[in-house]
């Protein structure tokens, strides 16, 4: 059944705006990446995303930070997150505490 709500049209940015909005965004997606890549280098543990404070940390699916833990796939991790109760889409920033301690307890060798 669709809805009759109209839909909602995205906020109107200047140029200058427009600019900072991709320069964040490019920022952010280079921060994600380096932690991940620290992650898969065992540079750094893969729980330490739960402490930071870089917003562009929280923001990561828990999904994408899984998959930067050698050995774990796609497959691995989206089988680990059914296991617990966690959406696939869900973000750091928003898995509950006792999602996070079940998932700390599920992988606390890695």
């Amino acid at each position: 059944m669709l809805l009759d709500f109209p839909m909602m049209k995205p906020p109107h940015l200047s140029i200058e705006e427009r600019k900072a909005a991709l320069l964040k965004a490019v920022e952010a997606r280079k921060i994600r990446s380096e932690f991940k890549l620290q992650v898969k280098n065992k540079q750094i543990r893969w729980h330490e995303a739960f402490e930071s404070t870089e917003e562009a940390i929280q923001k990561m699916r828990i999904k994408e930070l899984l998959e930067s833990i050698p050995s774990f796939g796609s497959t691995r991790a989206e089988n680990i997150l059914d296991q617990i109760g966690i959406s696939h889409s869900r973000r750091i920033k928003g898995i509950g505490i006792r999602q996070k301690n079940e998932l700390l307890k599920m992988l606390e060798r890695r």
